[in-house]
């Protein structure tokens, strides 16, 4: 594209595709949109040759990429494997349209519903995941919307190449391919074309780094779910089982650091410190690099955090590691210093587990388990579109239903209005 007249007509012709198939989307039958599903998982085990080729081109291109940005790009059989199991789980999950929410018999004799139904077209806007090609698709798929992608250009072959995979299981299933499309530029000029086309488009979803969110929602009239990072406590309890505190604690820092439900602080109660830091250092120390408060530095961590630290979503092998008095002081710095992703309580006393609960008010809140779990496929819903850390119109991992809404139906025999 050359010009801004030129890139504004592609992008709503794009748009104006997504709302039509969305229509017939809507209206399809959850037979035809389960078949959909299935024929989109094998045609994802079925090409994934040409889809790993695609991927190996990228990231031959992508050489200066951040480590954590090129775990997120890399596809292997595996992964793609992984793909299509989410794809079938989401077609194996209820149906959603129709589903009556809520009804009543008003005492004129209408009976009143809430049934749920699809948004409409849902924008994604993402870098260098193309997981979220797939996974965008396949929940929107489910949900009865449309569904727009716009990738980083990081993935540009490999979101078409799973494109042409989610397209071909459409067509097999009778359904319009324009219900999943690919923005065909990565220009970020087409962004703010894109989230102004609010009487085409419903709900836009940007999965990112902050930089990418704020952009976004600072351009759009379109309805925007924000996760600007994902700053995730654990909260090493003075009742906690410290064997079962370290695998946790060694799980959510170095599985995958490079991810939004990474642990990056690390909040030890002081009752329990001496006896914890050290043994903390001596399985973590060689990996990651600590960094703590004055109680943690005398107890062995090498490199004293400043403020800028309890801020921070490192997406690497760091980890921050505060000494607090209490669980309320535990809970006081998540409130000052979060970002209402996710925080794990580590104890053994159910009371001070549900005070955690009840305190606590980040979209996942965990007791004795390790913050990667906040994730849609590890929580039950198949995959995720992403996270919402703003509480409209949900809050969380975001699976299917979180891409629907309701309506009312007021089911009459007569009646009028006096």
């Amino acid at each position: 594209m050359t010009t801004a007249v030129e890139r504004a007509h592609v992008v709503r012709g794009v748009a104006q595709a997504a709302r039509q198939a969305s229509r017939s989307i809507a209206k399809s039958t959850p037979a035809q949109r389960t078949q959909a599903l299935h024929a989109i998982a094998d045609e994802l085990v079925a090409n994934a040759p040409a889809i790993r080729a695609a991927n190996e081109a990228d990231l031959a291109r992508a050489t200066d990429l951040a480590p954590a940005m090129r775990d997120r790009l890399t596809l292997t059989d595996a992964s793609i494997g992984k793909l299509a199991a989410a794809v079938r789980e989401i077609a194996a999950q209820p149906e959603l349209l129709g589903r009556v929410e809520r009804e009543e018999t008003r005492p004129n004799g209408l009976v009143v519903q809430r049934v749920r139904i699809p948004l409409g077209v849902v924008l994604m806007i993402y870098e260098a995941r193309p997981n979220v090609t797939v996974d965008a698709a396949a929940l929107c798929l489910k949900s009865g919307n449309a569904c727009i992608l716009r990738g980083g250009r990081e993935a540009l072959e490999s979101n078409r190449a799973l494109l042409r995979a989610v397209q071909a299981g459409l067509s097999r299933a009778g359904l319009p391919a324009e219900a999943v499309q690919l923005v065909p530029t990565t220009d970020r000029e087409a962004i703010a074309e894109l989230v102004k086309l609010d009487e085409l488009i419903d709900l836009c979803i940007p999965r990112g780094g902050e930089g990418l969110i704020r952009y976004v929602a600072e351009h759009a009239r379109v309805p925007v779910i924000k996760h600007y990072k994902g700053v995730c406590h654990v909260y090493v309890h003075a009742a906690a089982d410290l064997d079962a505190a370290l695998a946790i604690v060694d799980n959510a820092k170095t599985s995958r650091p490079g991810v939004c439900n990474a642990l990056e602080t690390l909040l030890v109660d002081r009752t329990i410190a001496e006896s914890f830091i050290p043994r903390l250092i001596a399985r973590l120390g060689d990996r990651v690099e600590l960094r703590g408060d004055d109680t943690a530095l005398r107890l062995g961590v090498p490199r004293a955090a400043t403020e800028e630290d309890w801020y921070a979503e490192y997406l690497d092998l760091i980890l921050a590691i505060r000494v607090v008095d209490s669980l309320p002081d535990a809970v006081a710095h998540i409130e000052h210093y979060g970002s209402s992703h996710t925080e794990s309580i580590l104890t053994r006393d159910p009371a001070a587990a549900e005070d955690f609960v009840r305190s606590v008010d980040s979209s996942t809140v965990m007791i004795n388990a390790s913050t990667r779990f906040a994730d849609g496929g590890e929580l039950g819903l198949g995959a995720e579109i992403g996270i919402s850390t703003t509480r409209l119109h949900a809050y969380g991992p975001m699976g299917a239903e979180g891409l629907t809404t309701t309506k009312f139906v007021v089911r009459g025999s007569g009646q009028i209005r006096s």
